[in-house]
């Protein structure tokens, strides 16, 4: 049995707690480990503590440039969160440890949501050096950018989708054949994959891109 959460975004916490507690149901009485990555500006621990309340123990694990999540960090976990900030870098502190993760209860706020991909969309605003978002949704990067990520699941995922305008961004991730299918979730929504059974939750909308066109799930 497999599950994975992953939540688009959004700062009212208890809107994020109820997206997760699918999560946090999972790991019933077991400790939910938190992956928090520090890009040099400090981490909100209470943050992420808050979102996981409904879990029954927490503890968190900091990751920074040349500390990477390790097999060692992962082992007793009954689930892993992995949070959000700057996409690249979890991308490149988070994988390492991708076989330890593989077989436990996933859930990813944002950057989180966004490496959990097999072929993760992990930033960037020009395709062949031409707008397709909002450079402010660059995450650092300039051309749209696709690596390895976990390999929870089999589309590419975008996040803060309706409020940051990177649908265009996975739109286009899918056109350039940087990857096959992409989902774009809004924040305070969640898609929520069950032993590959999909669903979507929460107050906006996923955004499903493949080569067949685009089409939109309302959370429920």
């Amino acid at each position: 049995m497999t599950l994975e959460v992953l939540v688009g975004g959004g700062r009212d916490e208890s809107q994020v707690r109820s997206l997760l507690a699918p999560f946090t149901d999972e790991t019933g009485r077991g400790e939910v480990l938190a992956v928090v990555v520090d890009d040099g500006e400090g981490v909100d621990l209470d943050r992420w503590r808050g979102v996981l309340a409904g879990a029954a123990a927490v503890r968190c694990v900091v990751l920074s440039a040349g500390r990477p999540l390790t097999d060692a960090d992962v082992a007793g976990a009954a689930g892993v969160f992995v949070a959000g900030g700057l996409t690249p870098l979890y991308g490149e502190l988070v994988t390492p440890a991708r076989a330890a993760l593989a077989a436990l209860p996933y859930a990813g706020f944002s950057a989180g949501a966004a490496i959990a991909a097999e072929r993760a969309l992990v930033g960037g605003w020009l395709v062949d050096g031409r707008p397709v978002c909002p450079d402010d949704a660059a995450e650092d990067l300039d051309e749209v950018t696709v690596v390895t990520g976990l390999g929870r699941v089999g589309f590419a995922t975008d996040v803060h989708a309706a409020q940051w305008g990177t649908t265009s961004r996975a739109l286009h991730a899918v056109a350039a054949g940087l990857v096959g299918a992409a989902c774009a979730i809004d924040e305070h929504t969640a898609v929520v994959v069950r032993d590959g059974d999909v669903r979507v939750t929460g107050a906006g909308f996923a955004r499903w891109v493949d080569a067949d066109g685009v089409r939109l799930e309302a959370g429920v």
